[in-house]
């Protein structure tokens, strides 16, 4: 076999892999945009729930309206939200709105027994436990991303054809506080 042959074969071969890196690395960044619609799927979900909840609660709560009022402006940041992060400080601050409702129930308890409330609070929960989840896909997706922007070959194709690194998402500070508990 003649050189002219060998270096032939060598650059299609170079070619080869460069193409199945350059693939491998849209299919990932297409997983996280994926991942990351999952979530957004399910903040929709939260975010068409949340004024029927208002609405049952209004009626039982009425001296709790700043209570209404935060789960309000937190819906309302949600939909201005531009970046990821800020739509997560918008579902996060969402998040921490709604447990206050759920504790209105017990301060109210003809609000507990509506079944309308109830409803809404157990469809909520189980929305917050699927956002739980996609977050959970969301990074698990980032960091296999990540990774392969990071590692040798295909780190020198993606700095070519300009891949970035994708964040994760991360607890907020009063997440990462202790939790008090008093009997």
């Amino acid at each position: 076999m003649s050189t002219s042959w060998i270096v032939l074969i060598v650059v299609a071969l170079l070619v080869l892999i460069w193409i199945l890196m350059y693939n491998s690395l849209v299919r990932m960044r297409n997983w996280v945009e994926e991942s990351w619609a999952q979530i957004d799927v399910q903040l929709k979900r939260r975010h068409d729930l949340i004024p029927n909840l208002v609405e049952t609660v209004k009626g039982y709560a009425k001296h709790e309206q700043e209570t209404l009022n935060r789960v309000i402006e937190a819906r309302s940041k949600m939909l201005s939200g531009q970046s990821r992060a800020e739509q997560m400080e918008a579902s996060d601050a969402i998040s921490s709105s709604l447990k206050t409702i759920f504790a209105l129930g017990e301060s109210y308890p003809e609000l507990k027994a509506n079944e309308n409330f109830s409803k809404l609070q157990e469809q909520l929960e189980g929305t917050e436990n699927k956002i739980a989840a996609a977050r959970q896909i969301y990074n698990t997706t980032v960091r296999q991303y990540n990774t392969k922007l990071q590692t040798i070959p295909s780190s020198i194709v993606a700095s070519v054809h300009g891949f970035k690194r994708e964040d994760m998402l991360k607890a907020t500070e009063a997440e990462r506080e202790n939790v008090k508990v008093s009997f």
